[in-house]
């Protein structure tokens, strides 16, 4: 069974690559995200550096929406500082975009390869952590 490829949302891809150009200076801000929510608002983030492990672009992003307002997101893209373009999300970015939108769209890829795809054929065989919370009472 084949999939119908997802459209590449490219002014997803320019609002992020102008916060990347705009908002990222110096070390502790070298990534930039952007997500579209359900309602077509873009929503957009920088990562927060620090040596102990600050927040990924991506994860800023999911705060940032929800201050606004913005709840369910339907796509989302990282793109790097000094004009790196578009770059995938790690993994903890995978587990957590895959645990609050199952149904994400994220846009990877390079140059003229650059598609969308769903969170979960990113983490193919995820462990999904709703799936394994025990429910409120059990085993009372």
């Amino acid at each position: 069974m084949t999939t119908r490829p997802h459209p590449v949302d490219h002014e997803l891809i320019e609002a992020a690559a102008h916060i990347a150009r705009t908002r990222c200076h110096g070390d502790n801000h070298t990534m930039a995200a952007a997500a579209r929510a359900q309602d077509g608002r873009i929503v957009t983030a920088v990562n927060a550096y620090h040596f102990t492990g600050g927040p990924c672009a991506e994860l800023v992003l999911i705060g940032t929406a929800a201050a606004q307002g913005a709840y369910e997101l339907d796509t989302i893209v990282a793109v790097g500082d000094r004009d790196r373009g578009v770059v995938p999300p790690c993994g903890r970015c995978r587990q957590v975009l895959l645990d609050y939108f199952p149904t994400l769209k994220v846009i990877v890829g390079t140059g003229d390869s650059v598609r969308t795809v769903v969170i979960t054929d990113l983490l193919p065989e995820s462990y999904v952590w709703a799936d394994h919370q025990l429910d409120a009472g059990e085993g009372e």
